[in-house]
């Protein structure tokens, strides 16, 4: 009988110790800012394992972790929405440059993706985008959670090739049963890229087909524009025509109007966004916050003389007949292709800052009217010959866009915001090439410079389109918000002093001001200083089966 009696005493106080150590971390008298763009409010937050378990006063005598986050910011951790760290993380899972921003989902998939590949000749130890995904994360070890859009162009590669031919109607078929594989496994939708070849060769309607093909599994259609300067409008529109012939929601890469002479053409491309969402169509938009893009070189090149491999572009550069077309081609103001020369107005506004011939490093953060001067050759001339030389493409910026026009486009409520970069560490070989300062301080510029010094848009507002409105974009299941339930994502740093650190000429710094980084639960950035964990999982997008 005194058994009996007990047993539900002690069963209380195993209960009684449970709840007093019912977290793993506590983050204490935060400021928190949702995710929903609402108004901040003070609390607590428990984690439990890989999820946020509680908001509100809690005790945290007994948790394992505790972050007193008086006077910072507490927020869902932040989404870049274009990573090119699909490369770099094979490397160096750490993802440092945008972890000490508090990026903690990297979105892969501009045009190009790490599957579906080949199987012939295929070295890599995955054959598909879900393969690639599940290698980088369990085999591997990465800080960041990562997802990806299947790539129009691999999918393009995969089926016909780098050829300037369009597919048969099998052809095509085959193409579309690959998006949907790549849907199942959890591809976030399509994306293109139609500025480079060989996704240049891709018609309209054949990515309207890819992207009903990705509307089967409410993915989503994502795209770097034919043209994001002089034929910016009819380019805007070919996007539109995609998503309402293939009843998709579309989303354009770093919206910009390039060169100039474009500048006045942005508020025309945001009515006619405004005028469709307006109809209910969901198009949207994501940018990086500085003047300058940054692509290869031969993005001053014609596509049309880059088709098939990179050897055979290499030998045509060589053959003077077609080098003679090339140089009048890029000297020509009017063009039927994205013809950044031009749009850069001048050789001081392009520099050169990735080569990867040791005999041509000298130059990198040179301008190409510095190096055109050095060499005595025209500017045009100039590029065939460094591209030949490197014997391949050379990493370059191009400063074409206004300064306005990044503050406009920061004002639009359905903008959200990705690095087109890498994520490295500054260290090591990297610091013998150079980058757009992009790779290290995009997210930190839109708080620090765009929302604490000019006031652009409020802080929960810009916090929102970090994380929750790219979130609800995607379709991602419990990502983007502080929630009870949600996963452990998030970014503890100081409204007061976050800044971004990278410039043109000295691109490989950090940016400051983020304390703590959790990803799933775990904590990868202590104080600033990166822990070491490799919490990251893969985010699926809505087809995953």
């Amino acid at each position: 009988m005194r058994r009996k009696t007990l047993f539900p005493a002690l069963l209380l106080l195993i209960a009684a110790a449970c709840t007093q150590q019912d977290f793993d971390a506590i983050i204490q008298n935060g400021t928190i800012y949702n995710g929903t763009g609402d108004a901040p409010f003070t609390a607590d937050i428990g984690i439990r394992a890989d999820t946020i378990a509680a908001i509100g006063n809690l005790n945290s005598s007994d948790a394992p972790v505790i972050i007193d986050a008086e006077g910072l910011a507490v927020s869902p951790g932040f989404i870049n929405m274009l990573s090119w760290a699909n490369y770099s993380l094979l490397d160096d899972g750490r993802s440092m440059s945008n972890i000490k921003q508090g990026v903690t989902l990297e979105i892969f998939g501009e045009g190009s993706s790490m599957g579906p590949l080949n199987v012939e000749n295929n070295e890599q130890p995955w054959t598909t985008l879900g393969e690639y995904l599940e290698y980088l994360t369990k085999e591997l070890g990465v800080s960041t959670n990562v997802a990806s859009f299947v790539g129009a162009t691999t999918i393009r590669q995969r089926v016909i090739g780098s050829q300037n031919v369009a597919p048969t109607p099998d052809e095509l078929a085959q193409m579309q049963q690959l998006v949907r594989e790549a849907m199942e496994e959890g591809a976030l939708g399509v994306g293109s890229s139609l500025i480079y070849a060989p996704a240049f060769f891709a018609s309209t309607e054949e990515l309207i087909a890819l992207a009903e093909a990705a509307a089967e599994y409410d993915g989503t259609y994502i795209s770097h524009i034919r043209s994001e300067g002089d034929d910016l409008l009819k380019a805007t529109d070919e996007l539109f025509t995609i998503a309402t012939e293939a009843e998709i929601d579309a989303q354009i890469y770093h919206l910009k109007a390039a060169g100039k002479r474009n500048w006045d053409k942005l508020p025309l491309v945001l009515t006619k966004i405004d005028s469709l969402r307006n109809l209910g169509h969901n198009i949207s938009a994501n940018m990086y916050t500085y003047t300058a893009a940054s692509t290869g070189l031969d993005a001053t090149i014609p596509p049309t003389v880059q088709e098939g491999s990179y050897r055979d572009f290499i030998n045509r550069l060589k053959q003077p007949e077609i080098r003679e077309e090339v140089l009048a081609s890029m000297r020509s103001p009017q063009t039927d292709w994205e013809n950044f020369y031009q749009l850069a107005e001048s050789p001081e506004n392009i520099l050169l800052v990735g080569f990867d011939e040791d005999s041509l490093k000298y130059l990198t953060g040179k301008n190409l009217a510095e190096i055109s001067e050095m060499r005595n050759t025209d500017p045009t001339e100039t590029i065939i010959d460094l591209i030949i030389e490197n014997d391949g493409d050379i990493s370059s910026v191009f400063f074409v866009m206004s300064e306005e026009n990044v503050r406009t486009k920061i004002k639009v409520p359905y903008m959200s915001f990705g690095s087109d970069a890498r994520s490295i560490a500054a260290e090591g070989e990297v610091l013998e090439s150079s980058t757009h300062p992009r790779t290290y301080g995009t997210f930190a510029r839109l708080l620090g410079k765009y929302v604490r010094d000019e006031n652009v848009i409020p802080l929960q507002e810009a916090i929102y389109r970090l994380t929750g409105l790219p979130a609800k974009n995607l379709k991602l299941q419990k990502r983007g918000y502080l929630s009870e339930g949600y996963f452990g994502d998030i970014v503890i740093f100081d409204p007061a002093t976050i800044e971004d650190k990278a410039t043109f000429t000295e691109p490989h710094q950090y940016a400051v001001g983020v304390h703590h980084v959790f990803v799933n639960g775990v904590q990868v950035l202590k104080d600033g200083e990166h822990t070491g964990a490799m919490p990251g999982q893969v985010v699926r997008g809505p087809g995953w089966k």
